[in-house]
């Protein structure tokens, strides 16, 4: 193995992994409720270099020369949970939370599974038997665990969502908002369709989260910084081409030339 070759080459496919996570975070900058991604670089672990079948070693014994590190991976994917800003929509089920907590959302596979799923999208609606649901369908749950449903919520003159997520429907609360936080957010699963999914190390707490109708929370992705993040990434790949021409081009030399003498 060529080492420069190698070294080069695990770093160009680690600016490729790390220029999809940003591609994804500019592709959902309008997204409701979505939070970016970021990635951390590592290198990988030095391994011990030893001298073997030496001449003026003994042949049982084997001569320590160094270490050497073989480049460089992803050390890890993580979310940014930060907050996103608001923007006033003055639709009645569109609901914002601000500070740390998640919607809960019943959700039901083609076969029947149901599964429950968090997210910070609130653009919700109603259907026409009064279920509060997500765009793609699936049922809102209250703090007992059940489906929320507005008795006349097609016709009713007044719907109120306070900031602890009490559902006032003509004066009377009819349901209250199952909003969670975690203890470990990090250990939450991206599912998909801007969902999450708890693990056992994520921890489930009472969130403190304000509730604000009427508004939406927009993607915490910043487009001006993730550009000249994908332009940085750039100049490293870039960079790593040109270790590979040049090792290339020494090799090609090594070969065409001095294989001649």
């Amino acid at each position: 193995m060529v080492r420069g070759l190698y070294t080069a080459w695990t770093g160009m496919v680690n600016e490729q992994k790390r220029l999809d996570v940003i591609a994804n975070n500019m592709a959902n900058a309008d997204t409701t409720g979505f939070k970016k991604e970021k990635v951390t670089s590592q290198s990988f672990d030095d391994e011990l270099t030893l001298r073997v079948h030496d001449n003026n070693v003994a042949p049982a014994l084997k001569r320590r020369i160094g270490n050497m590190n073989l480049g460089v991976k992803i050390g890890e994917t993580y979310h940014d949970f930060s907050q996103g800003s608001l923007r006033e929509t003055g639709n009645t089920y569109d609901l914002a939370l601000s500070g740390d907590g998640f919607f809960t959302i019943q959700t039901t596979n083609k076969q029947g599974v149901t599964t429950i799923r968090y997210t910070r999208d609130g653009s919700f609606t109603v259907t026409t038997d009064g279920y509060l649901v997500t765009k793609d369908g699936d049922f809102v749950l209250d703090t007992e665990g059940k489906q929320i449903q507005i008795e006349g919520a097609q016709t009713a003159t007044n719907v109120a969502i306070d900031e602890k997520g009490n559902i006032v429907v003509d004066g009377q609360t009819v349901a209250t908002l199952n909003i969670v936080s975690f203890e470990n957010p990090q250990a939450l699963l991206l599912y998909g369709e801007n969902m999450y999914e708890a693990t056992d190390a994520a921890g489930i707490t009472t969130s403190n989260a304000a509730v604000h109708q009427g508004y939406l929370e927009m993607s915490n992705t910043n487009v001006i910084q993730e550009m000249v993040d994908m332009i940085t990434i750039t100049r490293a790949y870039e960079a790593g081409q040109k270790m590979i021409q040049t090792v290339d081009s020494t090799l090609q030399q090594t070969v065409n030339e001095i294989g001649r003498v």
